[in-house]
């Protein structure tokens, strides 16, 4: 990998904008990147790095504050080792909660695409014939004086 790479270089390789790679820089996200003698940015292979384990935070829907708050733990160096430890677990309890409530609604689902697949089976096959028929058959065509006379 390149040891410079630019904004748009590093937004097509991770997927996010560079709109996106410069608010996370604003926000604190990013540590301030280097800049060649134009003023471009120019990313470090760690800064990579760092962008990706951003990218798997983000897909852990955790918010941007947690996000934040583990930045700046990080650029305080290792002495945050044991905090940035426990954002991250208490962290991991709640995506292990949010997956164990998908994993019960997803098996609630499928009970409930079978009891429908039972319905379905257990219907005779002229039952779908009828209500069709029923819907274009005679009643629908004859005339409305007809079918008052009826009521």
């Amino acid at each position: 990998m390149e040891s410079h790479l630019s904004i748009d270089e590093v937004a097509r390789r991770t997927g996010l904008s560079a709109h996106t790679l410069r608010y996370y820089e604003r926000i604190g996200l990013i540590a301030p990147v280097a800049r060649a003698p134009g003023g471009q940015r120019r990313y470090a292979a760690a800064d990579l790095e760092w962008i990706g384990f951003l990218l798997r935070l983000r897909a852990t829907r955790m918010p941007i504050g947690q996000m934040q708050a583990f930045a700046r733990l990080r650029s305080e160096g290792n002495a945050t080792a044991g905090a940035r430890r426990a954002l991250l677990e208490a962290h991991l309890a709640e995506v292990l909660a949010a997956i164990e409530a998908m994993q019960q609604a997803a098996t609630a689902l499928q009970a409930k695409i079978g009891h429908y697949r039972d319905i379905e089976r257990s219907l005779p096959s002229s039952t779908t014939d009828e209500r069709e028929s029923h819907a274009t058959g005679p009643l629908r065509n004859r005339p409305r004086a007809a079918a008052r006379d009826r009521r």
